[in-house]
């Protein structure tokens, strides 16, 4: 089967093949108990009441809420934890992850698709304002970042929060996702605990609005052919930027988007990388693509977790120690394939 005509039965197949990863990106506050994933809920809070096969016996995907007696596949999660509500969006979103291409347009107009435009979004993030002197900045700042005033992130001062019974206003730094064509399809709002420059203490300090799944948050450099550093988090790779303030930036947000990022032709990409199994499974899938693509590429690894802890807790300098072995790529460091 194709697929450019892959039917849901089929794409939920194909999410089943890779269960763990979907959980992990889908479903982050659960964790693995032998061959299940467990976590509270379908929306994925905290607990222990909902059960993801992830190897048999059994078929991988299935599901069970104890609590609630829900069950489904892990489509149904993903139709769950997408800003959408219609199976078209789950499917557009899984198809995303798995790094598929969307179908066709039928004779009939098709529903706004998940690469479109968020109109609450893009109403959002005009009620933002720079981040030059705010609590936004003041946070970076503190995790060691020095060059904030980029255009796609801004802050706003009180910001309507809401995880389960928990409803309140926070200060949020928010940061627009583009698609390749540089529209603004979705945002990522980061929650900042009031009093002191860090995250707000909260089980969801980062929730996103719109479509973020295939976008970016980008970051321009002095040149725009310079090498692009191409990581999961924003801070990750502004930290980067911070020890290499030459270069251009790309934040995908996630795992399966960092795998699916499509470098610009011709451009360096330096691969900044997450530590653990979900981190270097998206480095090496983007690096396949690279080398697809003929783009010039090198992995950096972290020596922490990611290179915003590095950053904190080693600095600018102490992340281009580390990387001595494995400096940015130059143009010579990879060489082009031949040609036919």
């Amino acid at each position: 089967m194709q697929p450019t005509t892959a039917t849901a039965t089929a794409i939920s197949a194909a999410l089943a093949a890779q269960a763990e990863s979907v959980c992990r990106h889908f479903l982050p506050n659960g964790r693995r108990e032998g061959r299940y994933w467990v976590v509270g809920d379908v929306h994925g809070s905290r607990g222990k009441s909902l059960f993801i096969r992830l190897r048999g016996p059994g078929l991988p995907g299935k599901w069970n809420d104890m609590a609630t007696g829900q069950h489904g596949d892990l489509l149904d999660i993903i139709r769950h934890r997408s800003a959408g509500s219609t199976l078209r969006d789950a499917l557009a979103e899984a198809r995303t992850f798995l790094a598929l291409p969307q179908p066709l347009p039928g004779p009939h107009p098709a529903p706004a698709s998940r690469s479109e435009p968020s109109d609450a979004a893009l109403r959002l993030w005009n009620l933002c304002k720079p981040i030059q002197g705010t609590h936004a900045e003041a946070y970076l700042q503190a995790r060691g970042i020095r060059n904030c005033a980029h255009a796609s992130l801004r802050f706003h001062p009180a910001l309507h929060y809401r995880h389960r019974d928990d409803v309140r206003t926070l200060p949020a730094l928010v940061a627009a996702a583009t698609d390749p064509r540089g529209r603004i399809t979705g945002i990522l709002r980061t929650y900042l605990d009031p009093e002191r420059p860090a995250k707000a203490r909260v089980p969801a300090p980062k929730k996103a609005l719109g479509s973020i799944i295939g976008s970016t948050v980008r970051f321009s450099g002095p040149k725009p052919d310079a090498c692009i550093v191409a990581g999961e988090g924003i801070e990750t790779v502004l930290s980067i930027l911070t020890a290499y303030p030459g270069s251009n930036g790309a934040a995908t947000l996630s795992a399966a988007g960092l795998g699916a990022f499509d470098p610009p032709p011709d451009q360096r990409v330096a691969i900044a990388r997450d530590r653990g199994p979900e981190g270097i499974a998206a480095a090496m899938r983007l690096a396949e693509r690279c080398m697809t693509a003929g783009n010039t590429f090198r992995i950096l690894p972290p020596l922490l977790e990611d290179f915003n802890d590095d950053l904190v807790a080693f600095g600018p300098e102490g992340i281009r120690r580390g990387l001595a072995p494995s400096l940015l790529p130059s143009r010579q460091s990879t060489p082009p394939p031949e040609k036919p």
